[in-house]
């Protein structure tokens, strides 16, 4: 624990529309249902009513190549032809579904029982992109109140050890915040996080436990390339039990909102 009072935080995220590029911010405002503005929208697959998730690559690695981010209460969502779109236009729904050609209609709140599909990572890397793979259903949101569209927990944090483990940047795992940890710092130390709560900013967070990968990771993020290594390091260094699922590839940790507040570049992280 000695190390722990060296952080603080490096960057914040937030990603307006699941599975959608999100955007950098200087200051996050979080409370129990997860950051502000997070995952707040979705596409719902209209032959399904499955949320659309780029963690099944087959169908929605697409939305990756989308970029969505707040301007004050409303969602912009910018296509990669260039395209500016704001949920709620005629034409919203017909140029998404253009783009990842499936009929799909944005959603503002999660249903209950939303779902959607998690190929099996290993399969996808393995098979390719377009093959049929196991693709188990997830229902989302299960330790988070509310309805956005987050998978799992209202936060996710990773630190810089483990982005420079692994070799890769930290957007691959859409975190909402990454923390900077001081020289000889080591990776994975997020498994130990669960239970311990850290005060960032004027907010309190709490340890759920060591977030499990997916395929994403490895997917084409805008102008970055595909990158096995995100999942396939972690695979080989860090298999967790984590939330009872098994022993999973593991980078980064889930976190609950103790306290709501406001969390800024620099805060440090430290334990309370």
């Amino acid at each position: 624990m000695a190390t722990e009072s060296a952080l603080h935080v490096d960057s914040l995220y937030r990603y307006p529309v699941k599975s959608m590029l999100g955007e950098s911010v200087a200051t996050l405002e979080v409370n129990h249902e997860g950051a502000a503005g997070d995952r707040r929208l979705a596409l719902i697959d209209a032959e399904t009513g499955r949320v659309a998730s780029a963690k099944q690559a087959r169908l929605w690695r697409t939305l990756l190549t989308c970029t969505a981010s707040l301007d004050g209460d409303r969602v912009r969502v910018r296509l990669p032809d260039g395209r500016q779109l704001t949920p709620g236009d005629a034409d919203f729904d017909d140029a998404l579904s253009e783009l990842v050609a499936r009929p799909v209609r944005v959603a503002d709140r999660r249903p209950a029982g939303a779902s959607l599909e998690r190929a099996d990572p290993e399969q996808v890397l393995d098979r390719g992109l377009d093959a049929v793979v196991d693709a188990p259903l997830l229902e989302l949101g299960e330790a988070t109140p509310g309805d956005s569209f987050v998978d799992l927990a209202p936060l996710h944090v990773i630190t810089t050890a483990t982005l420079e483990q692994i070799g890769t940047e930290g957007l691959r795992y859409r975190p909402n915040i990454v923390i900077t940890t001081p020289p000889g710092h080591p990776a994975y130390t997020e498994n130990d996080w669960t239970g311990q709560t850290f005060g960032v900013g004027t907010a309190q967070l709490r340890g759920m436990g060591a977030t499990p990968r997916c395929v994403i990771p490895t997917l084409a993020h805008g102008d970055l390339d595909r990158a096995a290594h995100a999942l396939r390091t972690p695979a080989r260094e860090n298999l967790v039990d984590s939330f009872g699922l098994g022993r999973l590839p593991c980078a980064g940790a889930y976190f609950e909102v103790v306290t709501e507040g406001t969390i800024s570049l620099g805060d440090r992280f430290s334990p309370s």
